[in-house]
């Protein structure tokens, strides 16, 4: 008996720790999230009248995880110190919500990379086209995407030459370049989605060998 009062005083603090761990990584995730969506290179494009909002669906759900996270993190240690079946069965339960939204935040970046890629290549070619018609209004949108990309025009920016960012020493495609910035953030969306869900993968065996171990107690007793 002492041995399994042990094993259970062990466990418990396990998950107490795992949950501190899990609340951190919570603000963690939140705080990537926000900065991708207002803070990061792309932050502009969302002023604008067509934003890329299929792009910031996973930082959406990836925010969203991040804040049930820390919700759970608090509740989780609350089960484990009260040794309460019930919060611990409805953490387990929360943890399986936040470990399908991070997977399904990991595959959307990974599989719908290329839509997201080709969605915001419309948005500058729409632009591009807009302000080679008219070269007298309408180029905002256009100044944005190259302040934003770092890029200026297409094959050449001779024609668009007005709207580039005067600290660009020399010629770049944005069309390759919204290519590989939209790739580079969309991959470490994905790598913190499934890293997450290996996370909380270990939770849910912390709370359900906790609640194994409650019972076996209590019915020891």
């Amino acid at each position: 008996m002492g041995a399994s009062a042990g094993a259970l005083r062990c466990i418990k603090y396990l998950l107490l720790g795992f949950n501190l761990l899990f609340w951190l990584a919570g603000s963690a995730v939140i705080a990537f999230g926000l900065w991708f969506r207002f803070g990061g290179a792309i932050k502009d494009l969302s002023s604008e009248d067509k934003s890329p909002e299929y792009f910031y669906v996973g930082l959406y759900v990836l925010v969203g995880a991040g804040a049930l996270m820390m919700a759970m993190g608090f509740f989780g240690c609350c089960g484990a110190m009260r040794e309460s079946q019930c919060v611990l069965g409805s953490f387990f339960t929360c943890l399986l919500v936040i470990f399908a939204a991070e997977v399904t935040t990991g595959v959307f970046a990974f599989i719908g990379k290329g839509v997201a890629i080709r969605h915001v290549q419309t948005m500058y070619e729409e632009a591009y086209n807009d302000y080679l018609k008219d070269k007298g209004k309408g180029n905002g949108t256009l100044i944005t995407f190259h302040s934003t990309f770092q890029c200026c025009g297409k094959e050449s920016s001779e024609q668009v030459q007005p709207t580039c960012p005067k600290e660009l020493l020399k010629h770049k495609n944005c069309i390759d370049e919204i290519e590989t910035v939209i790739s580079v953030k969309l991959q470490l969306v994905g790598i913190v989605g499934i890293g997450i869900a290996g996370l909380t993968i270990f939770g849910m065996i912390f709370s359900m060998v906790l609640c194994c171990a409650i019972r076996n107690s209590q019915d020891v007793i």
